[in-house]
């Protein structure tokens, strides 16, 4: 790639999308282009030809994707498999028929077993049973980095995927329907702060920012102490899913962008296809090599936000996967570290959550 080479972020303005936006400008790239959801719908294929046929693009990042945490994977099944199988369809699809020089396919560390090897090597990919909570989502992910690599193989392409771990950085998902563990701790700790000291006027600053089923600061009092309450937010205590005995991975989303970067402009198909005549598992895993329990996570969290209150969990609902730790070992063979430990990494967000 050249500054000046066309490169099209689909997904631009999410977490990890807005995040390789940005790396890439640092970098110098002058050319870069996006479409918001609104002005071009990734599900509807003859809208994606269109968007190809128009702007020709020579590197493609798909890092647009359906996404949500372990209460959306559970209600809305259908939506996730069907939606991100139909967008990897398109994108990758026209990146093909349009000559797309190199793509970048964004996927997840949920593709693998729920029993998989720890850490889990990217040969642990389809050796047995997926997480059922998030199967339909895990399922969609393994077809994407399957069409990346049969194009390769098939039509000499040169797309890579990565499975980035758990991500949280500026720009993340704080919806408490359908947020990841990490962001949706970090605001259910703040609105429970605010609650514990009494501060109505700062949950209705939060709700006015971000509502919540619809619900915004204007609600009555009422209704916001019993939509909270809903969500295991009260004044007394913080009620979380689960028992807090997971183990996690996560990964500071300004790393992952500097990570697809250098993928972009280091690592190509025949750096990872390997000797073996039955080629697979060319994809590459993007984390830290680290891990925390969620019970450490959630103190952390605490600490970091000031909460006075009792943390209490919720043994009825679904743990996940038990633990999920990445074998990095292909990532740092092929020259690339993360920087930002989670230590850091949550007051960073915390702060970022305040201003935004």
């Amino acid at each position: 790639m050249n500054k000046d080479t066309k490169i099209y972020v689909a997904g631009h303005r999410g977490l990890v999308g807005s995040a390789i936006w940005k790396k890439l400008e640092s970098k110098g790239y002058n050319n870069l282009t996006g479409r918001t959801h609104a002005e071009l719908d990734l599900m509807d294929a003859v809208a994606v030809r269109q968007f190809f046929d128009q702007e020709q693009p020579q590197v493609v990042v798909l890092a647009a994707a359906h996404v949500g945490g372990i209460m959306a994977n559970l209600k809305y099944r259908a939506d996730f498999i069907y939606q991100n199988l139909q967008i990897q369809q398109n994108v990758i699809g026209e990146s093909w028929r349009h000559g797309v020089d190199k793509l970048l396919f964004l996927g997840s560390t949920c593709i693998y077993p729920r029993e998989a090897l720890q850490p889990i090597p990217e040969t642990a990919l389809l050796t047995s049973p997926l997480e059922y909570t998030n199967e339909p989502y895990a399922i969609a992910k393994i077809a994407g980095l399957k069409m990346c690599e049969s194009f390769n193989l098939q039509y000499g392409t040169n797309y890579i995927a990565v499975m980035p771990t758990n991500l949280y950085g500026p720009n993340d998902n704080f919806n408490l329907e359908t947020s990841h563990v990490m962001p949706a701790m970090i605001r259910k700790m703040h609105l429970a702060k605010m609650l514990n000291e009494g501060n109505i006027e700062g949950v209705r600053a939060d709700l006015n920012k971000r509502p919540v089923e619809g619900i915004d600061g204007k609600a009555s009092q009422q209704e916001i102490v019993a939509l909270l309450d809903h969500y295991g937010i009260n004044s007394e205590r913080l009620l979380l899913w689960g028992t807090g005995a997971p183990v996690r991975e996560f990964l500071w989303s300004e790393d992952m962008a500097d990570a697809s970067v250098y993928c972009l402009e280091h690592i190509n198909f025949d750096d990872v296809r390997g000797n073996d005549p039955e080629v697979r598992n060319c994809h590459i895993n993007i984390g830290s090599g680290k891990e925390i329990t969620i019970k450490q996570l959630a103190q952390l969290v605490k600490v970091t936000v000031g909460y006075q209150g009792d943390i209490e969990w919720d043994s009825t609902k679904p743990d996940g996967t038990l633990r999920k730790l990445t074998d990095v070992s292909k990532l740092h063979s092929l020259g690339w570290r993360h920087t930002m430990e989670i230590e850091q990494g949550v007051p960073a967000l915390y702060n970022w959550y305040l201003e935004n």
